[in-house]
This record gives C-alpha cells, sequence and structure tokens, in this order.
C-alpha cells in the first residue's frame, strides 16, 4: 500500500487543536485497511517526525434515510455512508505537524 493512500486526511476539530497545543497529538483519517504500523511508516516518511504511539478506531457507516418531495409524489430512499477509520499519532518531544501549510490535495 502506498503511503499517500493510507493518510486519507487531518481531523480538524476543537478536540483535536486541544490535544495538538497539550499533548503532541494529531488526528488524521486513514485507510480503513491500514494497521499502525504502516500508519506511523507513513506519517514518519511523509512529515519528518518521530512517533511514540499510534491509536486507532474504526467506525461504521450510519444508515440514513431521506424523503424526497417532488410533483406530488414522496419518494423514500435509504443510503449508508462509509465506514472510516481514525488514527490519534502522539509525537515525540521536540516534533511537530504544520498542517497549515501540509501537502494534503
Amino acid at each position: 500500500m502506498d503511503n499517500h493512500n493510507i493518510i486519507i486526511s487531518p481531523i480538524l476539530t476543537e478536540k483535536s487543536s486541544f490535544s495538538m497545543e497539550n499533548f503532541n497529538q494529531y488526528v488524521f483519517k486513514v485507510d480503513v485497511n491500514s494497521n499502525k504500523l504502516q500508519i506511523k511508516n507513513a506519517i514518519e516518511k511523509r512529515f519528518n517526525v518521530k512517533i511514540v504511539k499510534v491509536a486507532t478506531m474504526k467506525y461504521k457507516g450510519k444508515t440514513k434515510n431521506f424523503t424526497i418531495r417532488s410533483g406530488g409524489h414522496v419518494l423514500r430512499s435509504s443510503g449508508k455512508r462509509k465506514c472510516w477509520k481514525k488514527a490519534i499519532i502522539t509525537l515525540d518531544q521536540g516534533h511537530k505537524i504544520d498542517l497549515v501549510e501540509g501537502d494534503f490535495n
């Protein structure tokens, strides 16, 4: 698996910003089939940092129902969101990742 395919995007929320500032932890959305070693190697190569710990969480895609009203007809349908995986990366002291000027396309 290619390193650029493992890391999908950073997750920038209030909680992740608090973790960045206080605990030197960064949160990324990663490929569902990747493991902790692949995630660690991909981030270390891409950002040139030293990683202490990798924690991962899998999220099941939710089933959503929606209704469309068109021309007097009511159409009901349901769909499923994709499953996804989140990785929390703890960096070594003195290492930082600049997500604002990162190479995410």
